[in-house]
Formats: C-alpha cells, structure tokens, sequence
C-alpha cells in the first residue's frame, strides 16, 4: 500500500477498513472497478454517493499541494461505472496557471482509461469556476450530478447560463472519440506513445492536436492528451495531464528521465514552451520536441 493512504484509511470505519485495504495493495490503480464497489457498498452499508464521500480522503491524499497546502480530492464516476480518483497537483516554483485541479484529475484519468463520459463528480469542496467551466465541456455536460459533502446537485445549477462549445458553434466534446491523422517516422516506442496521446487529444479550437509521454525511471511510461476548452483558460495541457496520471498510479514526479512532445507544426499554439517550464520545476529533464 502507498504511505499516502494508511492514515485516511485508519479514520474509516473498520468494516470498510477491512473491505478496502485488499484493494489498496502496490497495484492499486487509484480507481474501483464495478465489482469492487459492490464489495465496498455490502461491507460498508453505503450507497453509491454516500461511499464516494467515505472514500474522498483516500483521493485527498493523493494531492501534490507544496504551494497551497490544501488537500482537495475528487471521485469521477465513469460512464462503465468505474469510479476513479483525482487530486489537485501544483508546481513549486512555477506560475499558478500550471496547476490541476482535481476535477480535471479525476476527469483525465476517467478519459485516460478509455471512458467517453461522466455521470457524476464527488469532490470534497466545492467547485472553483475554473472546474465548473472545464466540466462544462463533457460530451456528458447537461446531464452530469455534481456530490459535494453538503450538497448535490447538477453541473448546470452550478453553471447558470454556462457558456459551452456550441457557443462557439462546435458539435464536439471532451471526452469523445477522437482519432486524428498525425503522421511521425521516428520509430522510438516512447515518441510513438506521444503521437498516440495527440490523435486522441481534443482540441476543436486551435488544432493543437499535442500529446506528451513520459518515462520514469523505473521503466514505467505515462501519456496526456491536451483537452481544450471554450473559454481556453481551463485547457488542461498534455504533459499536466500525463503528470496527475503517473502521480496517482504512485510515481515520483521527480523520478522522469524522458519526456517528449508531439504536436502539430502549424496549429494556432503550441504547447513547447509550458512543458519546458512544467518540466523546469521536476529537474533537470529536456524536453524532446516533435513538430509534425
């Protein structure tokens, strides 16, 4: 089990305790599958939204907070019914506008693991404009149920006359399949996995189709896609997005040793110069640059 864990663990009621520790061991994948929430709701007694408020500390803990210092956690509810976990990351050293917030976590890791929709978030406080506008984007945004500790409602309440894509006459959303034609000749698995994580990335405003994989240390290798946004600024990049991922499956950020960027040549923007600086604040890794 991950340090992070043990003491919002041992705050649970026992029953619950006994249910979940199986779960936690080093495999654990900051998600729960529909067969594993059965467990927990029988061992625990809870319903559905009332086990995801038990749960919230679990994904509080994986926070990466040395700016703030506050703890905030977020369960995404998959289309599948998988629940997954998410947590808001912030990068010492560098501009706020770099941060994630936990929702976007949630949501990524949901989109990351091959979900096309959400069906409700559970966070532990309340929403921050920035997430209500994100979530405003989802191919599931008009029917999503927002679950805080005090109340639960839909997104829309939260978002009264919301500002969206189809504002900006756009027919897509996050979280669709996309499966754009970028085309890369440079056979390295990892620059493959980045041109992988860009045809799958979401950008109907700029064509700034960017993905990012990174590899650890250890081997391990992760992937963001970019998910853009009408009002822009909530745009999640990719390589924030492969961050929160390879933190919530347990990596040390400080632990990459390659990172590498695909993107378009000719898209609007480019994502080149806030991965170098999201990289700066890790150490000292280059990022590996790919116009296509």
């Amino acid at each position: 089990m991950h340090p992070r864990y043990i003491k919002p663990l041992a705050d649970l009621p026992a029953p619950l305790q006994a249910a979940l520790t199986p779960m936690l061991g080093d495999d654990f994948k900051a998600r729960f599958s529909v067969d594993e929430i059965a467990l927990l709701k029988q061992a625990s007694g809870l319903d559905d939204r009332a086990l995801r408020l038990a749960l919230l500390p679990l994904a509080a803990a994986c926070a990466v907070v040395p700016i703030s210092n506050f703890y905030v956690g977020a369960i995404a509810s998959g289309q599948s019914g998988t629940w997954y976990f998410g947590a808001n990351m912030e990068f010492a050293g560098q501009g706020l506008f770099h941060s994630i917030h936990a929702e976007q976590s949630a949501i990524s890791h949901a989109w990351l693991s091959g979900e096309t929709g959400i069906s409700e978030v559970t966070v532990n406080h309340t929403p921050c404009g920035h997430c209500r506008q994100f979530m405003n984007e989802l191919t599931t945004a008009k029917s999503i149920r927002i679950t805080l500790p005090h109340v639960h409602n839909s997104l829309q309440a939260f978002l009264p006359d919301s500002f969206g894509p189809a504002d900006l006459d756009i027919k897509d959303a996050l979280m669709s399949p996309q499966q754009h034609p970028l085309q890369c000749d440079a056979r390295d698995p990892l620059v493959q996995a980045a041109l992988g994580a860009a045809r799958q990335s979401y950008a109907p405003y700029t064509a700034n189709f960017a993905g990012v994989a990174v590899e650890f240390a250890n081997g391990h290798v992760y992937t963001g896609r970019y998910a853009e946004n009408a009002a822009f600024n909530p745009s999640l990049p990719p390589l924030q997005m492969a961050c929160t991922y390879a933190s919530l499956m347990g990596e040390s950020l400080h632990e990459i040793r390659r990172a590498v960027l695909v993107e378009p040549k000719q898209a609007l923007i480019s994502q080149r110069e806030n991965a170098r600086a999201t990289l700066l604040a890790l150490g000292q890794v280059e990022l590996e640059y790919h116009g296509v």
